[in-house]
């Protein structure tokens, strides 16, 4: 055998990662329940996540908590502004005892409109060390929607006594449309925008000027375990977003089961370039919670994953070399395509990444090889691509793999003290869980709350995982979609979405952006499918041509019509055989509840919407928009 015929038939090798969890405790229950645990005890943690803040503004002052791009008059981006642990620290106490001040609680607590920036860090860890909740709404609920009607939800499930947004003139709109009277609005800048409509501000700079008192340092010593941080609303991708409780207890049990699943947390301050969204679990628990709990650092990322901000995302990781990376697959997509040939970025971002985490959706594999592939031409190895499982309910993270062997959907075992039940539904198994980073309920909803626990107290998800490996529960379990999104044909054979949904997204990579399946009480299976910028490239015409025009043209009707044919030909039989696509040109609505802020597709929500197109995705006689296996582009 030849030296390169050995090099290639060698396991991969891996940039040096330790998995802290990589055996399991099972046990039978009645009627098929399984239960699954990891075979380890969770450690000591904190009573209280402010108590964090306090640690490291003493030991370690002059460390920087975040970093953000400096915006110049002109609106472009200049050099990092730098937060210290210790400015920090006297922040959250000035802001603090204004929130004081002014009795805020609960009852009545601070609700943030904007996007990450150092303002919002400060605004929220003012709250923190008061014992003052916050949540931050989606800024999509703001500025994307038309008609403000899930920011109006948010207003009347809180009722806060204070809202704060970083620019008058963005937000205005929405708070002279939205804010109740009796708040307070806090502006960081523009309090003069038009878009306020003249209503009344009080600036930022007006908080962090209070002098603080005893009472404020009082008040972060009589917050306990139980105490309420934080409200965070679910995504609404089935129902109007619910609140969620987040309580000390929460957040500081899962940053001990996150050290304890990842062990590299010990060894390393973490050094995170993210831009990850804090009014979602993942950005705002996961990642902050991680940099605060472990004495890290976040530098802002204010770039995103599309193709008009990509850039400054690139940017930032020419500069800064983060130690862990997270980030969705699109993100993922853009980076491995531009490392192919930018040099710098490969340098500087491989240079100290111990692991990549996706999140959101399902990676497709020729990304996987792409990041593998640039890894390995500058390290001479890879960087260990991770996932896990986790939601708003449970801190979020929850499970965790096992090994440096994953596939896409592979979500491994619990974390520890996370115990998981898996319940026989459907013909598939629905994960639910217990343990002390699973929240107390939803606030304001005791209906809600008695309906997401069942009789042991384990929360239901709703969606199903199948063992990896019948025989070795050590591998952990996979993802297997959510049941609530399965239907039956009109033959009687059930449709499992999840699966087929990510074989659908992975065969046309890079050009569809999601996918919602049809079929319910018909004879085949149908998709619709919501194209990404970059099926553009395919019709070469130009940039400002109608994406309907686009979605015409014969080289994109070619490039579905091959993924149809090859999905119809691999299929197994008619569960998984797609028969029939359309494209859509219209994006999905925020407003009409087909996708969350984060991207989410609402599969039930864009049927009902959209039904005129289902009808005629399986007309007898279907227009010529219709793909199906074998037909001429």
């Amino acid at each position: 055998m030849t030296a390169q015929a050995i090099a290639a038939s060698a396991p991969p090798r891996y940039r040096p990662l330790r998995f802290g969890v990589t055996r399991a405790l099972t046990r039978a229950g009645a009627g098929g329940v399984q239960y699954l645990s990891a075979d380890q005890p969770l450690q000591a943690y904190d009573a209280r996540m402010s108590d964090r803040l306090g640690h490291w503004a003493r030991s370690t002052p002059d460390v920087s908590f975040m970093a953000q791009r400096a915006r110049r008059a002109d609106g472009s981006l200049g050099d990092w502004r730098h937060l210290s642990y210790a400015q920090a620290l006297d922040a959250a106490r000035r802001i603090g005892q204004a929130l004081l001040d002014r009795g805020l609680s609960a009852e009545r607590p601070v609700l943030i409109l904007s996007e990450n920036s150092l303002d919002h860090a400060l605004l929220a860890l003012g709250c923190l060390w008061a014992g003052v909740p916050w949540c931050p709404a989606s800024p999509a609920y703001s500025i994307v929607s038309q008609d403000f009607g899930k920011l109006r939800h948010v207003i009347q499930t809180l009722t806060p006594g204070l809202i704060w947004a970083e620019d008058g003139a963005r937000y205005g709109r929405a708070i002279a449309a939205a804010a109740p009277a009796d708040a307070e609005i806090v502006l960081s800048r523009n309090a003069d925008a038009a878009a306020l409509q003249g209503r009344a501000s009080t600036p930022l700079a007006a908080l962090l000027a209070t002098a603080p008192t005893p009472q404020v340092d009082a008040a972060q010593a009589a917050t306990e375990p139980d105490t309420i941080v934080k409200f965070l609303f679910t995504s609404g991708s089935t129902k109007l977003p619910k609140a969620v409780i987040n309580t000390h207890r929460m957040w500081c049990a899962n940053q001990q089961q996150m050290r304890q699943s990842m062990p590299t947390l010990q060894q390393e301050k973490p050094i995170l370039v993210d831009w990850l969204p804090w009014n979602h679990t993942f950005g705002g628990n996961h990642n902050v919670g991680m940099v605060l709990a472990n004495g890290g650092t976040l530098y802002i990322d204010e770039g995103r994953p599309t193709p008009a901000l990509v850039d400054e995302t690139l940017r930032n990781l020419r500069e800064i070399a983060p130690t862990l990376y997270f980030n969705v697959p699109t993100g993922f997509d853009a980076i491995a395509s531009a490392m192919k040939t930018d040099d710098a970025l490969r340098r500087n971002f491989l240079s100290r990444v111990k692991m990549f985490f996706y999140a959101g959706a399902s990676l497709a594999q020729p990304v996987w090889e792409s990041l593998f592939e640039s890894a390995e031409r500058e390290l001479g190895e890879r960087v260990v691509m991770t996932c896990g499982f986790g939601m708003t309910e449970s801190s979020p993270y929850g499970l965790f793999p096992t090994s440096p062997d994953i596939q896409a959907g592979d979500l491994g075992l619990p974390t520890p003290a996370m115990e998981c039940k898996l319940v026989p539904a459907e013909g598939k198994l629905e994960l639910r869980y217990r343990g002390p980073n699973i929240t107390p309920g939803y606030w304001r909803a005791p209906e809600a709350t008695a309906e997401a626990f069942d009789g042991e107290g384990f929360f239901c998800t709703g969606d199903a995982v199948r063992w990896i490996d019948d025989a070795d529960p050590n591998r952990g379990l996979r993802f297997d979609g959510r049941i609530a999104e399965d239907f039956k044909l009109a033959t009687g054979t059930f449709v499992s979405v999840g699966p087929l949904r990510a074989r659908v997204i992975a065969g046309g990579a890079p050009f569809i952006q999601d996918v919602v399946l049809t079929g319910l009480n018909r004879s085949e299976i149908g998709a619709l499918v919501f194209p990404t910028p970059a099926v553009r490239s395919l019709a070469g015409l130009p940039a400002d041509a109608p994406l309907a025009e686009v979605l015409r043209h014969p080289a994109v009707r070619a490039r579905f019509q091959s993924l149809v044919t090859d999905l119809s030909l691999t299929a197994t039989g008619s569960a998984n055989r797609v028969a029939r696509l359309l494209l859509l040109a219209e994006p999905p609505s925020i407003d009409k509840g087909e996708v969350t802020d984060k991207g989410s597709i609402n599969q039930r929500a864009v049927l009902k919407e959209r039904d005129a197109l289902v009808q005629a995705l399986y007309d007898e006689t279907p227009g010529v928009d219709v793909i199906k296996p074998g037909a001429a582009p």
